[in-house]
């Protein structure tokens, strides 16, 4: 069986998609890093947004007047607080029953976004190029990170649409005069969130290890035998032929 030797504008060719290949995978590798940095600080975020209590600050007059009348409110999902110069007093809200419905269901989606970020980390961690597990293939780890940035999208909306429904609610139900610092790390939080998961998606979706396979598999080969047709072999065994072939040669 004599094997054709390939012909220097294919070898370059080839070369060139390799290349392009390893550049799209530093940038994959990049925008994995990024995309779990920024849904890891969107994640803290959100869970000190859920735990502290200063969403919204209400009053009924200006704040000087307020602040002297004792009057200045200040309210979050777990306690309504008075804040005044020599006094910051809070209730805590344990009358769940009584409780308006926002307050409840916002209570309800953050506490669900900061247990779902947990597990949501913890996938995109494990398919992190860093991370390398005993056997394992590339697939599953683009799986890992698929189901972890899917689970980030979900937390980064229920931070969203409870801190857009918190503000909207209280002002409906009392004077709102201005939004707290705990809202603000909320809605910067699902923010981060949200745009770690797109990245985390769009790597996935745009995965170069799998369009290098392809292109592997769908490369082969002709050999002709003495007298004979050509048929195609696979590039593998084009490579373990010529080494053959090349050891033979005197």
């Amino acid at each position: 069986m004599v094997v054709k030797s390939l012909l220097p504008s294919t070898t370059e060719k080839h070369k060139g998609v390799r290349r392009i290949e390893r550049e799209k995978g530093r940038e994959s590798k990049m925008n994995k890093l990024s995309g779990g940095t920024a849904s890891c600080a969107g994640w803290v975020g959100i869970i000190i947004a859920t735990a502290t209590h200063d969403w919204v600050r209400t009053c009924e007059y200006t704040v000087t007047t307020c602040l002297r009348m004792d009057e200045l409110g200040s309210r979050g999902l777990w306690a309504e607080c008075v804040i005044s110069p020599s006094l910051y007093h809070c209730v805590t809200l344990t009358q769940i029953l009584t409780l308006p419905a926002y307050i409840q269901v916002c209570r309800a989606l953050m506490v669900f976004a900061c247990l779902t970020g947990l597990p949501a980390l913890g996938l995109v961690m494990m398919s992190m190029p860093c991370v390398r597990l005993e056997e394992e293939i590339p697939a599953s780890k683009r799986r890992r990170a698929m189901v972890g940035g899917t689970l980030l999208f979900v937390t980064a909306i229920c931070g969203l649409v409870s801190t857009i429904w918190f503000p909207i609610g209280a002002h409906q139900e009392e004077g709102l005069m201005s939004f707290g610092p705990s809202l603000y790390a909320g809605w910067v939080g699902s923010v981060l969130c949200l745009l770690g998961s797109f990245m985390i998606l769009y790597t996935c979706c745009n995965n170069p290890s799998a369009i290098e396979q392809r292109q592997d598999n769908s490369c082969y080969y002709y050999s002709r035998e003495a007298g004979g047709a050509a048929t195609p072999i696979s590039a593998a065994a084009t490579i373990g032929v010529s080494a053959m072939t090349s050891s033979c040669r005197p």
